[in-house]
């Protein structure tokens, strides 16, 4: 499938920035089932200087200075992208026993790479309560998928999804003791009791595609930037968990960027010189079929 994704993110501010220096990272980037046909970042007001790179991670990322007085700015992301179906059912593949032995004893480049992602990161540190709380779905002799889709589903089941209570600063253990939370959340403690068992996991960045209910009409802006989980499988690489909404990710979840957390992802970040007070941020996504 060929889907045309718009990210429009709008800062406005209750002061004047004279000046900023900005990090986005809104382009998709290209996996094994995903490829950018075209893409373009426009920013109002018009950057001085901008420069586009690949990071540590393979992630696009978008530099850009704006170096005139402003009190909104608006930075638009269009991307034309290629899925290919990830619908199908995967193998269930080496035992989580198997798993634990092959990251231990193998030392291909690909899983000494995947060890990085066993290490904590500034915003998620595995704790006791985060292996407590993975135990019960993870056995030995059982399929690592197996053990990874209960705990998906589990979260699902025992978490609310609760825009109000937490903001990305609100600590996992919060998160855990409250059973509330976001994407960003459920991705996090998901990342967090997999690092706890000993298996790899990345923090994902991206879209999902929201469908209508039947009659009705889908709504401009009504598609949302979205958070999910790779863990590190023998044999079948890095597969994709969405916890919030308990199913392996499929052809509608478009990949922006892979890190250790959020930290590493956030769609904009960067300093500002001036401008009062928090600005107003308002954040419209369209994903759409072509």
């Amino acid at each position: 499938m060929r889907f045309r994704i718009r990210h429009i993110t709008h800062y406005k501010y209750a002061q004047q920035v004279s000046r900023c220096y900005n990090l986005a990272n809104v382009v998709p980037r290209d996996t094994d089932s995903q490829r950018a046909i075209k893409s373009r970042i426009t920013v109002s007001p018009q950057a001085a200087t901008t420069h586009k790179r690949t990071d540590y991670f393979g992630n696009i990322a978008y530099h850009f200075e704006i170096q005139r007085p402003h009190t909104e700015l608006t930075i638009t992301a269009e991307t034309d992208i290629d899925i290919d179906s990830r619908d199908s059912e995967l193998d269930l593949g080496a035992s989580y026993g198997e798993s634990l032995a092959y990251l231990r004893d193998t030392l291909t480049p690909e899983t000494i790479a995947a060890r990085e992602f066993l290490l904590n990161s500034q915003m998620i540190e595995p704790s006791r309560a985060m292996a407590e709380y993975a135990k019960p779905s993870f056995n030995l002799n059982r399929s690592l998928k197996s053990c990874v889709s209960e705990l998906t589903t589990r979260i699902f089941n025992d978490f609310e999804y609760d825009p109000g209570f937490s903001t990305i600063a609100t600590p996992l253990a919060e998160v855990l003791e409250h059973k509330r939370g976001v994407c960003q959340d459920f991705a996090h403690l998901q990342i967090g009791c997999l690092r706890s068992m000993g298996i790899p996991a990345k923090y994902v960045s991206g879209y999902i595609e929201t469908l209508p209910k039947p009659g009705e009409v889908k709504l401009v802006g009504a598609d949302a930037t979205h958070a999910w989980v790779a863990y590190f499988c023998p044999k079948e690489g890095w597969v994709e968990f969405d916890p919030t909404n308990n199913t392996a990710a499929g052809s509608q979840h478009i990949v922006t960027a892979f890190g250790r957390d959020y930290g590493d992802v956030t769609p904009i970040k960067g300093v500002i010189f001036g401008g009062g007070k928090s600005p107003v941020l308002s954040v419209s996504v369209d994903v759409r079929r072509l």
